[in-house]
């Protein structure tokens, strides 16, 4: 199962004194005494001056300019942000999508993210954003599909592996015919 952006963050910091013989705080306290001031100059400095690598200094940069006490929002959080004010009345089109993914199985992880929920197999298979605030777009990893119908093509929905969307105003919408085709990405995503 793919690991979570926090938890290819956490192996990133766990891996870091293995694999560059210092630990975070090193590599913080080095940046904050040695390093440029802007983000991205952190980054190159890192890579070109220090050998590290993308992740490993994007890392470092996230935990040296994080606000001290600053806490990552929950699952929960996030997805309360998603769906209030005026896109507050679309969240049961997200709980119905979200149940009929954790009937496909037991493999299946639902990871919020700022804009979207993610969902994920082997790797990302759909993804459900609330896209207007009338409006629930189910983004779906179907290659080789012909769009027809509701299943239209993705446009910038998502990323390069989202190829259709389905469109969802109303929660009667989430029917046989949306969860087959949610399915069918589940199940081409082994």
């Amino acid at each position: 199962m793919a690991m979570t952006p926090e938890q290819m963050r956490q192996a990133i910091i766990s891996n870091l004194p293995t694999k560059t013989g210092h630990d975070l705080a090193y590599w913080v306290e080095m940046l904050e005494k040695e390093g440029p001031a802007t983000p991205e100059e952190r980054i190159l400095w890192l890579k070109e001056r220090q050998g590290l690598g993308h992740w490993q200094a994007h890392t470092i940069v996230y935990e040296a300019e994080k606000p001290e006490g600053y806490r990552p929002p929950s699952d929960e959080e996030l997805v309360a942000a998603q769906f209030t004010g005026d896109k507050a009345s679309l969240k049961p089109i997200y709980e119905l999508l979200v149940g009929a993914a954790r009937d496909l199985g037991d493999d299946i992880s639902i990871e919020p993210r700022k804009t979207y929920v993610s969902l994920n197999r082997q790797r990302q298979f759909a993804i459900i954003q609330a896209s207007t605030p009338i409006r629930v777009d189910l983004g779906l990893a179907l290659p080789g599909y012909k769009p027809l119908g509701r299943l239209r093509e993705a446009g910038s929905l998502g990323s390069q592996r989202t190829t259709h969307k389905v469109s969802l105003t109303r929660p009667d919408e989430v029917d046989e015919e949306v969860i087959a085709w949610l399915k069918t990405a589940y199940e081409l995503d082994v």
